[in-house]
């Protein structure tokens, strides 16, 4: 699926995914959830070399992506879902006991499409970073992607693993920041400021994307496309994505409050008014 049309129509069907399964437990994480979805819809939807139906733990010969900020799991499950790695209808199990989708992505449960156990945040690059060394040493061509919270970045694990790609010139590697400038306590300018993220990764030998819309479909297939093209350079690649936590919920917008709480009935209903069933609901 290339066609930006469908795109944008899959992206506010994850939307629609993602409150009701947040509202259907009463239990976690809509804001990060909806400001990443252009990110993982293109991503698994035109950019990703991978194969759903044959999915292995150690991926040869295909390209790998580690979600790092892993309480973003309901847009990971449903983009995985949707993508074909399992069943739709297992949504419906989102956080509820024996189910394979937990609050956070876990491994020993055995769900297609998921890697790591994340939601310790900080990880995600290291492993990454594991993951590409592995492909050079194999001479596998893929290309290894992750995804990041700009409050994990006030992670100090983060920084050690920048400072190891850089030295070991991982450039067979694409991280991406959801710049969306909010955490669970606040702004992050006033929980950690983080000060000029590029000025700081690419002192730390990163070549660094800019994507200033991180919810335009279209900006994010281009940041995509761009960072490919320095694959093979020598350096590690990271994208700056701007986002809006929340984004296409109106009252999740502007607001921190919404990274780690669910919709009640009334504002379930409020959200599924302003993201129109696309392709149908699960």
């Amino acid at each position: 699926m290339t066609n930006t049309n469908d795109l944008i129509k899959l992206s506010t069907q994850v939307r629609r995914d993602i409150v009701r399964m947040v509202h259907a437990v009463s239990s976690g994480h809509p804001g990060g959830s909806l400001g990443c979805v252009e990110y993982l819809v293109a991503l698994y939807n035109g950019v990703l070399n991978h194969n759903p139906s044959k999915f292995t733990m150690d991926g040869k010969n295909e390209d790998l992506f580690f979600l790092s900020n892993g309480h973003i799991s309901p847009v990971f499950y449903s983009v995985l879902a949707r993508a074909g790695y399992f069943p739709i209808s297992e949504l419906n199990t989102f956080r509820k006991l024996n189910s394979r989708l937990q609050g956070h992505p876990t491994t020993h449960e055995g769900l297609p499409g998921v890697r790591i156990a994340s939601g310790s945040l900080g990880q995600g690059m290291s492993v990454a970073i594991g993951a590409a060394l592995a492909k050079k040493l194999n001479k596998d061509n893929s290309i290894v992607y992750s995804l990041h919270g700009d409050g994990e970045l006030q992670e100090g694990q983060i920084w050690e693993a920048a400072m190891y790609a850089a030295a070991n010139k991982v450039d067979n590697y694409i991280a991406t920041v959801d710049y969306n400038g909010r955490q669970i306590d606040g702004d992050v300018e006033n929980v950690l400021s983080l000060g000029n993220l590029k000025a700081k990764f690419e002192a730390f030998g990163f070549t660094v994307i800019e994507n200033k819309n991180g919810n335009n479909i279209t900006e994010v297939i281009n940041s995509f496309t761009e960072a490919k093209e320095n694959i093979g350079k020598g350096k590690p690649i990271v994208i700056l994505m701007k986002t809006e936590m929340g984004q296409g919920v109106d009252y999740m917008m502007g607001t921190h409050k919404w990274h780690g709480s669910a919709p009640n009935d009334e504002q379930l209903n409020k959200a599924l008014e302003q993201l129109e069933e696309t392709i149908g609901d699960y």
